[in-house]
C-alpha cells in the first residue's frame, strides 16, 4: 500500500516515559503508527500496542540503519519520522494537516526545538535545528553513519519547509547531557576511524575551541544564558572526547 496515507515511524528502546506523548501529538494525522523496537524491557512494546501501533522487533544496528529499515517497512510511502522523545508542536501539526493529501513538495524540512531540563532553547546550535523528517520515501536516502544520521533528499527532489516545531525533550538533567555526549563521542570516534581519519594533536587543540566559539558566539548561544553556555561548553567537550578517542584508537590499532 503506497497511497497518500501517512505512516508515523518511530524506533524505540526503553521509551515508556516518552512514547505516548510522541504518538498522541500526531493523533489522527497518521494513518499508521509503526514502532520498531530493539529489545525494550520497560513496557514500551505493551504501551505501543495499547496505543494502536504496529510493533516490529529488530536488533539495534545503528541509528541510521535502524531508521532506514523501519521506513522501508511502513505501509505508506509518505513518512513522518520521529524519535520517541519528540512530539509535534501545535503549529507544526496544523502545517502538516494543511499539506497532507495534497503535498506540494516531495519532502519537508521541520524545525526542531530542544529542551534542556525545563528550558526550551531558542538559539545556538539547538535552534532552529532543521531536520528532514516528513517525506515521500522514494525521494530521499538515509545517511547511515553511526551517529548524527539523517535523511537527505535525492537529486531533483523538491524539498520545502513547514512552519512550527518538533518539540524535543532531549535532556532532563545536566548529568544526562554529559553522559550522552560522552557516549556519542565514542560512536563518532569509531565512525571517523572507520572512514580513514586518524586525528592529530592539532585537531585535538583547535576543534573544541572552534566548536565553542561557533555555538556560543557566532550562533548566539549566549542568548540562552547559563544553559546556552553549558550547551556550547559540553559540545566542545564532546569534540575533545571524540578527537582524544580517535587518537587513542589510532595508537591501539
Amino acid at each position: 500500500m503506497t497511497g497518500q496515507g501517512l505512516s508515523l515511524v518511530i524506533i524505540t528502546y526503553n521509551e515508556v516515559e516518552n512514547l505516548a506523548r510522541c504518538i498522541e501529538s500526531v493523533g489522527d494525522l497518521a494513518d499508521e503508527v509503526l514502532v520498531v523496537d530493539s529489545g525494550s524491557t520497560d513496557g514500551t512494546v505493551a504501551l505501543g500496542e495499547k496505543l494502536g501501533a504496529r510493533i516490529l522487533s529488530r536488533a539495534f544496528t545503528g541509528y541510521g540503519d535502524q531508521k532506514k529499515w523501519a521506513v522501508d517497512q511502513a505501509k505508506y510511502s509518505w513518512i513522518l519520522s520521529l524519535d520517541a522523545d519528540e512530539a509535534l508542536g501545535p503549529d507544526l501539526r496544523k502545517s502538516i494537516k494543511k499539506e497532507k493529501g495534497q503535498w506540494q513538495r516531495q519532502a519537508y524540512y521541520l524545525n526542531r526545538r530542544n529542551r534542556l531540563k525545563d528550558k526550551w532553547i531558542k538559539a545556538g546550535a539547538w535552534y532552529p535545528d532543521k531536520k528532514l523528517r516528513l517525506f515521500n520515501r522514494d525521494c530521499v536516502h538515509m545517511q547511515t553513519v553511526k551517529i548524527h544520521e539523517g535523511f537527505a533528499p535525492l537529486a531533483g527532489c523538491n524539498a520545502g519547509r513547514l512552519t512550527g516545531d518538533i518539540l524535543h525533550y532531549t535532556n532532563d538533567s545536566l548529568a544526562s547531557r554529559v553522559e550522552q555526549q560522552n557516549r556519542f563521542s565514542s560512536l563518532a570516534a569509531t565512525a571517523l576511524y572507520e572512514s580513514g581519519k586518524r586525528g592529530s594533536l592539532l585537531r585535538l587543540w583547535l576543534k573544541p575551541k572552534a566548536r565553542f566559539l561557533a555555538e556560543f558566539i557566532w550562533k548566539g548561544g549566549w542568548r540562552d544564558g547559563f544553559y546556552g553556555y553549558f550547551i556550547a561548553k559540553t559540545s566542545a567537550q564532546y569534540v575533545f572526547w571524540r578527537e582524544s578517542k580517535l587518537l587513542d584508537l589510532n595508537r591501539e590499532k
